[in-house]
């Protein structure tokens, strides 16, 4: 394993504080390599308001395993999308994802995924590369690994397989000898070159970008400490996403026609989201997202509460986990 050393973070970090950043060296290591690490991108407010996000979600789902806060139980929460859709972090996803992703076209988000380790037995993920999972055409996707906790060796943190973003994809094996996240791999131990294992270390509010076909993973953490990550799948919208269960929003830009649907930003509701920075003026923004975006599919909360509950409960069912929702 090779942890990130001074004269190797040279070539793949950048400090989002630093006004002598020079991107273009960055996308270079990161077409060639298959990742790269920024610094201090979010600010200490806004990763404060994640670590509340995720003692809200262990609040309202008590029976969700931490390593399965996606998508499903996150499309309704205003502050997941308040998040998602922050300016630093879109203007990384045109930055780092051209020519596939273009400030004319618009920034969309097909999937999103808290990996929060507990401390001692916080689960593995065994090797994989994301698009075999991803019912994307084309694979054209960008993914921010956006640190909420200190992430290092002994607590789990992810680790990449340098350069493995030009092998083929592989086909998607289960995998339940073992506990682990995803409940599968597509490579083995055996057929990673162990020279080129990289162990991203990040602090709260650092991210690193990796390529769809990058193989990589973590072990499991053993610290006395968590280990949470927020993964942000950013696509344009000229791809498709063929899941109608899984629904795409619009962070930036306009909807394509004859592509996707496109759900609406939630409202927030007092008493019952989570308050953040902002609140108070969100639904008079989500608003004037609804009302420019004529594409975008407007869906009854309950009906939305009730859909949740039972994709949660399948996903939950399939990963051998207990019911999430009674």
């Amino acid at each position: 394993s090779k942890v990130l050393e001074d004269h190797f973070l040279t070539i793949f970090e950048c400090d989002m504080a630093s006004q002598s950043n020079n991107y273009a060296d960055l996308v270079g290591q990161y077409k060639r390599d298959g990742f790269v690490i920024i610094r201090n991108v979010l600010d200490t407010n806004l990763i404060h308001e994640c670590q509340q996000h995720i003692e809200h979600l262990q609040r309202k789902y008590p029976d969700v395993p931490s390593e399965h806060y996606h998508h499903i139980i996150m499309r309704n929460d205003p502050f997941w999308i308040r998040l998602v859709s922050d300016e630093r972090l879109l203007n990384l996803a045109t930055v780092f994802g051209s020519p596939f992703i273009q400030e004319k076209e618009g920034v969309a988000i097909f999937s999103s995924h808290y990996f929060c380790k507990p401390p001692k037995t916080g689960m593995a993920v065994l090797w994989h590369q994301d698009g075999s999972y991803w019912p994307l055409r084309p694979m054209n996707v960008l993914t921010m690994w956006l640190a909420i906790d200190d992430s290092d060796t002994e607590n789990g943190c992810l680790r990449v397989i340098r350069g493995s973003h030009t092998n083929e994809l592989a086909q998607l094996k289960d995998d339940v000898s073992v506990v682990n996240v995803l409940g599968s791999y597509t490579h083995r131990d055996e057929d990673i070159d162990q020279s080129k294992i990289v162990d991203v270390v990040l602090k709260p509010g650092d991210i690193s970008i990796h390529h769809p076909n990058i193989i990589h993973g973590s072990e499991a953490n053993t610290s006395n400490r968590r280990r949470c990550g927020l993964t942000i799948r950013y696509i344009s919208p000229t791809t498709q996403c063929l899941d109608p269960k899984q629904p795409v929003m619009m962070m930036r830009g306009s909807p394509i026609d004859g592509i996707n649907k496109y759900r609406s930003w939630p409202k927030y509701r007092s008493g019952y989201d989570l308050p953040f920075d902002g609140c108070e003026t969100w639904n008079e923004r989500r608003k004037i997202v609804d009302e420019d975006e004529e594409y975008f599919q407007r869906t009854d909360y309950d009906v939305m509460e009730n859909e949740i509950k039972t994709d949660l409960f399948e996903f939950i069912s399939r990963l051998g986990g207990k019911k999430a929702a009674n």
